[in-house]
């Protein structure tokens, strides 16, 4: 059902338990998600951002609850991506002489998505609607996290609708930050961040020191994923400016994939040397791991260990995905090193370096090989090895 938020400010969007991955790009949810869009009452009706396309019926039933959709005089979408502007067309359909609000950016996105003639009205940062006793100011954010994006921001009530910033995959029964457990809530928030917005922390940082700028009172930080944030909602952007440092812990992820465990076994000693010098660190095989919480786990950590036996005279497939994401998220303040075994030609460390080097990450000691499977001497090497990487961890 509708949820009144505010005096006159109503969340009607959907709770998607059921989903475990994100549309077409494979983000792992795996406490699902919620589509949240916002109605506003004022001499105007405002519909703030849609719900994902499959789910339109829910969605408009729950404006229904509140007003007649054809009384809509704005609909303002701060994003083109369809998980949330999908409904789009079912709602003007409802209310057809609605002005669709947009970035300027946007009055190209939204036409290319939906090639419809709806009513476009762009707007830059600083512009404002009145709809009544209350404002509608916009704040534009491009790539956070598409060229498009956009915040809005409700005066009178001080309600900041930032769309896909200071979000999370995450369904509830309960719309609110503080009737929600914290620790998931945060464990949500920051993988949101890790993989979503790690390329763009530079553009995080300027756009939360622009908008703090605007000097507008923040009552309530009201996102199109997850809670919202009414019990302190300026904690969650203090987080952002943490995270968007990228100012790693002093641990070390050590990542691997295996053919008949000879790789394996050199993670594991690789990770008790690491151990032995006081460096905390976690292994992942990377077969049998989320890549999403993979990168979450590698955001956190100053030193990545990847590692695979030699196949193809390269590295075993499911390395390829991590690696990329690696590439992808522009890694800041982290340093790297390579491992793995081979039977006859030996490639996969230095193709995993090269990667790596690709990525903008240090290599901080030269690749470590083992040729078939691991004696005890090896192993020892493979200790020493951690050893001397828990001293680049502590540089």
């Amino acid at each position: 059902m509708a949820t009144e938020l505010a005096k006159g400010v109503y969340w009607v969007g959907v709770t998607d338990w059921g989903i475990r991955r994100f549309h077409g790009y494979e983000l792992s949810v795996h406490r699902g998600t919620t589509y949240n869009s916002y109605l506003i009452r004022d001499e105007k009706t405002v519909v703030v951002d849609t719900v994902w396309g499959p789910h339109s019926a829910e969605f408009i039933e729950r404006i229904r609850e509140v007003v007649d959709p054809a009384s809509i005089d704005y609909v303002v979408a701060n994003h083109a991506e369809p998980d949330h502007s999908g409904s789009l067309p079912a709602l003007l359909k409802l209310c057809p002489k609605a002005t669709v609000v947009v970035s300027r950016a946007g009055a190209t996105s939204f036409p290319g998505h939906y090639h419809e003639k709806w009513n476009f009205r762009p707007v830059k940062t600083g512009d404002r609607i009145g709809i009544g006793a209350n404002e509608l100011v916009f704040v534009e954010a491009p790539l956070l996290h598409w060229p498009d994006s956009m915040f809005t921001y409700l005066t009178g009530q001080g309600i900041l609708m930032p769309n896909d910033a200071f979000g999370q995959h995450y369904a509830t029964a309960y719309r609110f930050n503080d009737l929600v457990v914290e620790q998931e809530l945060y464990e949500e928030a920051l993988k949101y961040y890790a993989n979503i917005l790690t390329p763009f922390s530079d553009r995080v940082t300027k756009k939360i020191e622009e908008l703090l700028a605007l000097n507008l009172p923040v009552n309530m930080i009201a996102p199109s994923h997850g809670v919202i944030w009414r019990k302190d909602p300026l904690q969650i952007v203090k987080k952002y400016q943490e995270w968007a440092a990228q100012k790693p812990e002093p641990t070390a992820v050590i990542v691997y994939d295996t053919m008949w465990n000879a790789t394996e076994r050199m993670a594991k000693a690789i990770g008790e040397g690491l151990a032995e010098s006081g460096i905390g660190n976690k292994v992942f095989h990377a077969a049998a791991s989320d890549t999403n919480d993979l990168v979450t786990e590698m955001f956190k950590s100053k030193l990545l260990v990847i590692g695979s036996c030699t196949h193809n005279s390269g590295v075993l497939p499911s390395l390829t995905p991590v690696l990329e994401e690696i590439h992808g998220m522009k890694f800041k303040n982290k340093v790297a090193a390579a491992f793995g075994s081979y039977g006859w030609s030996g490639e996969g460390v230095a193709r995993i370096e090269n990667q790596l080097k690709e990525a903008g990450l240090p290599i901080v000691k030269e690749g470590l090989k083992v040729k078939w499977q691991p004696g005890d001497a090896d192993l020892a090497q493979c200790r020493a090895y951690g050893r001397d990487l828990a001293g680049a961890v502590r540089s």
